[in-house]
């Protein structure tokens, strides 16, 4: 089974230089706004299509890297210092002499495709002319885009060393995108010799049609003839459709669509190995929470062939195991990989409930909690002390169950997150709080707890602190215990009526202020 092992980029979109490796099997791309998923997808897409026309289509001027283009602004502005876009996909197979050789970034004999942008020597005159202007006008037009191998072999649509298919459901209600998916997975499916042939015979067909059965009505036209249409916008590959249970699939809903095209490549793949490398861009859109279950299940099923996935989802990120996903930040070029998780935690997500993952690695700077009173009552507290939102210092507060610290927290020591629990001592701090956590406490994690056994709940610790308060707004009406005990036994329904009725009345537990101020730190 033929795969990608690694992409390089250069120049490409927002990274000016990047580099990820990949699994044979399932690959998970996780990354906020503009951290460059669909770039990764497109950029595998083009190398792969060995196609011009796809790149001239997108515009250089929208995929040549902005900072290269003003730092070129900064030089003498000569041609040898224009940039150049350089995507390399390395390739498991080395057994093709085709695609073995030293034309990557690497300079070793290694098998690949290499897409690359440049300005054309030949209109260096013409270039030169364009910049000797002086008016910051970038050659864009001037740029040629060319395919070759590793082995220095150039390569087109013609012939694909590397089969792909994507799947965008953002695009899933588009009739271009629905015409452009079955094309693709008719082009992956035949080869291309059946593909002329078939396109000859269909042509052939309509010219007898017109002879055989309209040749009655054309006789009565006169100097008109009714006929069929012909020629490259009117062929074979423009007018079949995939279909299933009789129903063309672009008039099936926008979830159904998805489900359908994404279950249909998997299938195919399956049965005949007819796909390399599967894109999936966020196939979470417009999907029920069943269909999506459903969707996973056939994902995770399916290792016939290799599948990268974009993803804003918890659920896909987790149950397709976390230890295979690709970690992007906005802010950085350099992927984080989650390879060295171990696999009891990376279980522990792939089996439990749906959790706030996507929001934690993503963060910067995270409180965890164990409870929803914790949960609610904490905005207010922050506020409280600091006179800021936890928005506002991009603070974000996840409550995950106490049983579940050990497992953020081996994640946060992968990722470098700034992390503080807080939790209960539940009677014993230091065996709960101290002892419990040597192995997973670091500089940038660290554990906050009442150290007085007697203040061993949230609910304790609050309404030590706030006995006014909390014995005028517990007691009386249909309240029969005593306000500690109300509290302990509706832990969520006290810590709403307390933000309620005195968010800004409120004093902060002792350890509860000192892990604001240390995540601030």
């Amino acid at each position: 089974m033929q795969y990608i092992k690694k992409l390089k980029l250069f120049n490409f979109k927002r990274f000016r230089q990047f580099e990820v490796e990949f699994s044979s099997e399932t690959n998970t791309i996780i990354g906020d706004n503009e951290s460059g998923k669909s770039s990764i997808l497109q950029a595998i897409e083009l190398v792969a299509s060995g196609s011009r026309n796809k790149v001239e289509t997108i515009g250089i001027e929208s995929i040549l890297n902005k900072d290269a283009i003003a730092e070129f602004f900064t030089t003498d502005k000569s041609f040898e210092k224009l940039p150049e876009i350089h995507v390399e996909i390395y390739l498991n197979n080395d057994g093709n002499p085709d695609l073995v050789g030293k034309h990557n970034s690497d300079n070793a004999s290694l098998s690949g495709l290499h897409m690359i942008c440049h300005p054309s020597e030949d209109l260096a005159a013409e270039i030169n002319q364009v910049l000797a202007e002086g008016n910051e006008n970038f050659p864009f037009e001037y740029y040629v885009v060319k395919f070759v191998t590793f082995n220095g072999e150039a390569y087109s649509g013609y012939r694909r060393f590397l089969k792909c298919l994507t799947i965008d459901s953002s695009q899933i209600n588009s009739e271009y995108a629905n015409r452009e998916y079955t094309k693709s997975v008719y082009d992956s499916t035949v080869d291309h010799a059946t593909r002329v042939r078939l396109k000859n015979e269909y042509r052939h067909h309509k010219a007898q049609f017109k002879e055989n059965n309209l040749k009655d009505v054309n006789d009565r036209l006169g100097d008109y003839d009714f006929s069929v249409r012909s020629g490259s916008k009117y062929n074979l590959e423009t007018d079949i459709t995939l279909i299933q249970d009789q129903i063309p699939i672009d008039e099936r809903g926008k979830g159904q669509q998805c489900f359908i095209k994404t279950e249909f490549a998997l299938s195919r793949n399956a049965d005949k190995k007819s796909i390399d490398t599967l894109l999936l861009e966020e196939p979470e859109n417009h999907l029920s929470h069943s269909n999506m279950k459903r969707l996973i299940s056939k994902i995770s099923g399916s290792h016939k062939n290799q599948i990268i996935i974009a993803t804003h989802n918890s659920l896909i990120s987790t149950r397709l195991d976390l230890r295979y996903s690709i970690l992007l930040n906005s802010s950085s070029d350099s992927p984080l990989m989650l390879k060295n998780l171990s696999e009891s935690t990376a279980k522990f997500f792939m089996k439990a409930p749906d959790n706030n993952i996507l929001e934690f690695v993503l963060s910067v700077k995270v409180i965890l909690v164990e409870g929803d009173a914790e949960y609610m009552l904490l905005d207010a507290l922050y506020s409280r002390e600091t006179g800021r939102s936890l928005d506002e210092d991009s603070v974000h507060v996840i409550s995950v169950g106490g049983t579940s610290f050990k497992r953020y927290m081996e994640l946060a020591k992968t990722l470098g997150i700034r992390v503080a629990v807080i939790r209960d001592n539940d009677e014993d701090y230091q065996s709960n709080c101290v002892d419990n956590y040597v192995d997973h406490v670091a500089d940038h994690i660290k554990v906050f707890s009442d150290t007085d056994n007697t203040r061993y709940t949230f609910e304790v610790c609050m309404y030590q602190d706030n006995k006014s308060i909390c014995d005028k707004l517990f007691s009386g009406g249909n309240i029969k215990k005593k306000p500690i005990e109300f509290m302990l036994d509706n832990k969520a329904e006290a810590a709403f009526r307390l933000v309620e009725h005195y968010e800004e009345n409120l004093d902060i537990p002792s350890y509860i202020k000192q892990a604001i101020a240390w995540i601030n730190e």
